[in-house]
């Protein structure tokens, strides 16, 4: 006769089980620590016009609206109620970096370039190097390779090749490609 087999619990009452142990543990550094370690993966959100120092310094008042666009770019926010303002607003939020906020206002006066002001803005070569500070510097390899190593890779001499028959000649006409007309 085979022996009976033993049934699980149900679910309902395993969960209670397990409830009741986890209540009653402490947490310990250890386990704060490793709960800790466990980071969710944010994305990088860049929103706005990076607007840097060299744009800035290249706005001279007495623009018209269209130079300080081809200079700045389009703004990020034009107010139908503020028709002479220009706001460009650049923010960046990076896992593992504070996030930076920048603005710069510009200001019309009759359609050309009265004033600017703003945050200071960073240089082109530093928002660069802000942007690769997270990343770590590896080693770069060695990218040159000496005549013994490049020997396997030498060109062969080719296979003597038969010479090429002569292609048949071509027909002299060829049907139409339409049906004539009726």
């Amino acid at each position: 006769m085979p022996a009976p087999r033993s049934m699980p619990p149900p679910f309902g009452l395993l969960m209670l089980c397990c409830a009741a142990l986890a209540g009653c543990g402490t947490v310990t550094d250890a386990t704060r620590r490793a709960a800790n370690a466990i980071v969710p993966y944010k994305i990088e959100i860049v929103q706005g016009n990076f607007v840097s120092k060299e744009q800035v310094e290249a706005l001279k008042p007495g623009m018209s609206r269209a130079q300080v666009r081809d200079v700045l770019g389009t703004p990020l926010l034009q107010s139908v109620f503020h028709a002479d303002r220009w706001d460009y607003v650049f923010t960046m939020k990076r896992q593992g970096t504070e996030p930076q906020a920048r603005q710069l206002t510009v200001y019309f006066k009759d359609d050309l370039l009265e004033r600017s002001e703003g945050d200071p803005m960073p240089s082109e070569t530093e928002f660069v190097a802000l942007l690769g500070a997270e990343r770590k510097a590896k080693a770069v390899p060695v990218l040159e390779a000496s005549e013994d190593k490049l020997k396997p890779f030498a060109p062969r001499e080719p296979a003597p090749q038969a010479t090429p028959q002569p292609a048949a000649p071509l027909p002299s006409s060829y049907p139409p490609l339409e049906a004539p007309a009726r």
